[in-house]
């Protein structure tokens, strides 16, 4: 037993650095195919007035002038080392530049991903419990029209509703100017994005909840429990639900990489200075460095989601 879990561990761990090692080769050969050069993203405007020598020069400084088979070995190597290289356009070394944003990421990521599955949750519950009844064909629609709607369309909206007309929230950074510190600020800065984020994602997750606890009223032994004499509390909150949350756990792992899309978009467009944005600006800038830590980061991270939520599919399968 103690042998098979060894050889099950050495495999998952082989075929999540094989997956990494894939999706580099592929993100590098694909960003230098992309069209834009990078000397912009290093040298600004003054690449236009280089000559060729000059070109020449500033392309094998930043070691773009060999075949991309030898820049990806070379990069290969060094990133097995753990040295990344320097981002072209903040001229410092890249996880340094990741180090000042991934905390705002965490926090927005982090929070509306809690959010999220909390509200969801609870109003999947309400739901369940008017099913069919006025107050769900409510909420019902409105969660479909919400769900329908561009994580991007419905930010600009809420920028142009409570920040440029009202006047009521910031539309964009992470806090006020020389009030990093200030967490007042902060949150403030995160109403919005928050929103966002919640509002796009909570009915997708609060259907399937509604529609499992559902389920769960037509086996036998909710049946069962009718004939007994149990009330509609106790068989929706001490059976129903009971049996409905692993399930629904499952489906919050499941689900990290949808929510943290979502977040690189939101941050994007209300300039909120994360992960989601540093990544945008990397590919717009052919921030080639960046670019790869990046992808490799958020690939590490949905592959171990997906890879616990297997786990724990194959532990409740036992």
């Amino acid at each position: 037993m103690v042998r098979y879990r060894l050889l099950d561990g050495v495999k998952k761990v082989f075929l999540f650095l094989f997956s990494i090692f894939l999706l580099s080769a592929a993100v590098f050969f694909i960003s230098r195919l992309a069209p834009g050069d990078p000397l912009v993203s290093y040298y600004g405007e003054r690449v236009e007035r280089m000559g060729i020598q000059e070109r020449v020069w500033a392309e094998e400084k930043l070691g773009l002038k060999d075949s991309v088979w030898v820049q990806y070995i070379r990069w290969l190597g060094n990133a097995i080392r753990g040295e990344f290289g320097i981002s072209y356009k903040y001229k410092m070394d890249v996880i340094e530049v990741i180090k000042g944003r991934i905390g705002n990421t965490l926090l927005l990521g982090g929070v509306g991903f809690c959010l999220v599955f909390l509200l969801a949750l609870l109003l999947g519950i309400f739901c369940a419990w008017h099913e069919n009844r006025m107050p769900d064909r409510i909420v019902c629609t409105l969660g479909t029209i919400t769900s329908c709607i561009p994580e991007f369309w419905l930010s600009l909206l809420f920028i142009f509703i409570f920040s440029t007309n009202l006047k009521w929230l910031p539309g964009s950074g992470a806090y006020a100017v020389g009030k990093a510190d200030d967490w007042g600020s902060r949150m403030e800065h995160l109403i919005l994005p928050l929103t966002v984020l919640v509002v796009s994602h909570i009915w997708y997750y609060a259907y399937m909840v509604r529609n499992r606890i559902l389920e769960e009223t037509g086996t036998d032994y909710v049946l069962l429990a009718k004939a007994k004499g149990l009330n509609k509390r106790q068989i929706m909150f001490h059976h129903c639900l009971r049996n409905a949350i692993p399930s629904y756990l499952s489906m919050a792992a499941a689900s990290v990489p949808h929510v943290l899309g979502g977040t690189y978009i939101v941050e994007t467009v209300f300039s909120y200075p994360g992960i989601g944005t540093l990544s945008y600006e990397s590919a717009r800038y052919k921030d080639y460095n960046l670019l790869m830590l990046l992808s490799i980061l958020s690939g590490a991270f949905v592959i171990l989601c997906n890879m616990a939520v297997q786990k724990g599919a194959e532990r409740d399968g036992r």
